[in-house]
């Protein structure tokens, strides 16, 4: 059981998807894990607790910081949290691997809402918002040879995802999927994703996939 502030994310499927492809990753002391977009630190007390010997977690949302330092110690590992902006502050530093469920959710308007719960799935009309900036941005924290692991819906392009991921010389592949029901966004955005044909009339469940991509 993880705590959260109000307005963090709470891990559901796409975090235990990420979660379990991550604990496939031969983590040790001397493994450096960046979580990009962190949440409750799911993921990295995920990592800490499979062994990596330093885990940095990101999320722009001060709540979401709190609720990390707040799990790290309930589960008694060392963390390092960083109230921030993808990977600006750690430019300088190279890690083994990156893992990140970002918001992802196609959404009305392009911007990017700057407060409140919807902060933590609205990503641009397109989805995109964060996983553009992700798939320019991780590499480059990467040590030659680390892996990247990011979880996106189907519903925001895994195709454009895997071409800009090879782009950046990645060698990529799908490492998991699930489909689920969707959740109480989708239903709510249902007709409008109908309208932009991104799913079909009627549909109630999307794809989640997990992209394992090396350097």
């Amino acid at each position: 059981m993880l705590l959260r502030l109000p307005g963090v994310y709470r891990p559901q499927h796409d975090t235990q998807l990420l979660a379990d492809v991550l604990a496939a990753e031969p983590l040790g002391p001397h493994s450096r894990v960046l979580d990009l977009c962190a949440g409750t630190g799911a993921l990295s007390v995920r990592a800490a607790a499979a062994g990596a010997g330093r885990v940095t977690a990101v999320d722009v949302s001060r709540r979401a910081a709190i609720s990390i330092r707040l799990n790290a110690l309930v589960g008694g590992h060392r963390i390092r949290v960083i109230h921030g902006d993808l990977v600006e502050q750690v430019r300088g530093e190279r890690f083994d691997v990156v893992v990140s469920n970002p918001p992802y959710v196609p959404a009305l308007v392009d911007s990017v809402p700057d407060r409140g719960p919807a902060r933590a799935w609205d990503a641009g009309k397109n989805g995109r918002a964060l996983l553009d900036r992700i798939c320019c941005q991780a590499p480059d924290v990467l040590v030659a040879g680390g892996v990247l692991l990011l979880a996106q819906s189907s519903l925001s392009g895994v195709e454009k995802t895997l071409t800009m991921l090879e782009e950046q010389n990645m060698r990529v592949d799908i490492a998991a999927t699930a489909e689920i029901p969707f959740g109480p966004v989708l239903v709510e955005r249902r007709g409008m994703l109908e309208r932009r044909g991104l799913i079909e009339v009627g549909q109630t469940r999307e794809e989640i996939v997990v992209i394992r991509a090396v350097k």
